[in-house]
Parts: C-alpha cells; structure tokens; sequence
C-alpha cells in the first residue's frame, strides 16, 4: 500500500478547473492530489525572429514554483539574480511535450505561451504542468478559433499527459507523491500522447540501479495512468469518447 492507502498502481484524485482566469485564451487549475498547479496559455500575434516569413507558429513553455508552494520558501529568480536550471529544463519538457502534438503550421504566425506555475508542490509537478498544459492548450486553440484566428484545420493532432513512476521500497509505484518521490531508489517521468505514442521518458536510479523487468513494470504503470489521465482530461473538456 501507499501513503493515504493508494494501492501501488493507482492514481491520485485528479482534477480541473478550467477557465480559472478570465484574460488568457486557456486557463486551467490542475490538481493532482495535494499538487496544484495553474497553467495558462496566451497568444502573441507574432513568432521568433528565426521563424519569420516560415508560415509557421511557435509554442514555448515556461515553469516557475511559487514562493509559497512548498515548505521553505521558494525564492523567486528575480531575486536570485540568475536562471533557475530546474525550472528551465522544465519549461523546456512541457514545450517538446506540446509541440509534439501540435501542427505549428496551421495556427498562423503566431506564438502561444504556456505558463505553468506551481501554486502547492506534492510530488508530480511537471507531469500536472504536462497534463493541464495541454487542456489549457486544447482550450486556447478553441478561443482562437472562434475568434477567427484560425483556419480549418484544427492544431492538436492528439493529447497528451504525464506521469510519475518509480520503485519504493523495492517495489514499483504509479503517480509518486513527495513522500514516495523523496525515498524512491528509481524515479521516471513518462510523457505520451492519448494515441499510446511515447513522446518522452525521463528515468533515473537515485540509489542502485534498475533491470528490463522493473523497467517494464514502469512502462505498464505510466501506460495505465496516461490512459486514466487521458479520459480524465476528455471528461473535463466535454469530449466524447471516440
């Protein structure tokens, strides 16, 4: 069993809140269990100037965890006078783990910016940041085209989610929370489309090393929770199952 008796293969409650602010094109509040995060999506009507005259769009991300949303107080980067490298790798993550689902050819010369910020850290940050990203995301390409900034085509070729994984105690365990993450001998984060493709997987052995069989077990475990968090972001955006 698992802190609050999960059982090793399940997830935390998930939810979301979409629409949580009114000025972006997409915003949404995710929770995964005592993890919250609030992801946003604004559009610029312009791209990098390496992208000019491309005839396609841009997506980037940014991550940040607010000062408040853990124990000890997060400083803020402005004051530390440089680059967090964490939450610049991270950015970098929800980036790829968008794009690889969007079609930056049909949304015109335009950038969309997705802001994911860490408003209570439990474990999972940047698999919640992954998974509400893309409902903000999905969200905002629905604004633009009711707007009129689209075409026919529509953008999102898939979804995609995130998910925790990682061997406790010896044994293998889905959707680590701060309390499991801190004592895993093995921590992975797995990223895939709702289609089953895998866009990015991230493993690591914190203590000792791993075999074919436990990575197996890890991709069985990310495979079952992308397919749960996959209906779950379906159900919240209203879309029926194909």
């Amino acid at each position: 069993m698992k802190k609050n008796g999960r059982n090793r293969d399940e997830m935390r409650p998930v939810r979301f809140q979409r629409g949580f602010t009114q000025n972006p094109a997409g915003s949404v509040l995710v929770e995964f269990g005592n993890t919250v995060v609030f992801c946003t999506v604004s559009v610029e009507d312009s791209v990098p100037p390496w992208m000019m005259n491309s005839g396609r769009g841009w997506l980037s991300a940014e991550y940040s965890m607010l000062p408040g949303s853990s124990h000890q107080r997060k400083q803020r980067t402005s004051r530390r006078g440089g680059v967090d490298g964490r939450s610049l790798e991270i950015g970098r993550l929800v980036g790829r783990s968008l794009r690889a689902v969007t079609n930056l050819k049909v949304v015109g010369q335009r950038t969309f910016w997705v802001d994911c910020d860490v408003i209570q850290a439990d474990g999972g940050t940047r698999t919640a940041a992954i998974t509400g990203g893309y409902v903000a995301l999905h969200d905002a390409f629905t604004f633009c085209k009711k707007n009129g900034k689209l075409g026919d085509a529509w953008p999102l070729s898939s979804s995609v989610a995130a998910v925790s994984v990682g061997l406790v105690n010896g044994k293998p365990c889905l959707d680590l929370d701060y309390n499991l993450d801190s004592r895993a001998e093995v921590d992975m984060n797995i990223v895939m489309t709702g289609g089953g493709e895998f866009v990015e997987i991230q493993g690591t052995a914190e203590r000792g090393t791993f075999g074919q069989s436990h990575l197996d077990e890890f991709l069985r475990l990310g495979r079952k929770g992308i397919e749960e968090l996959t209906r779950l972001q379906r159900a919240a955006l209203g879309i029926e199952e194909e």
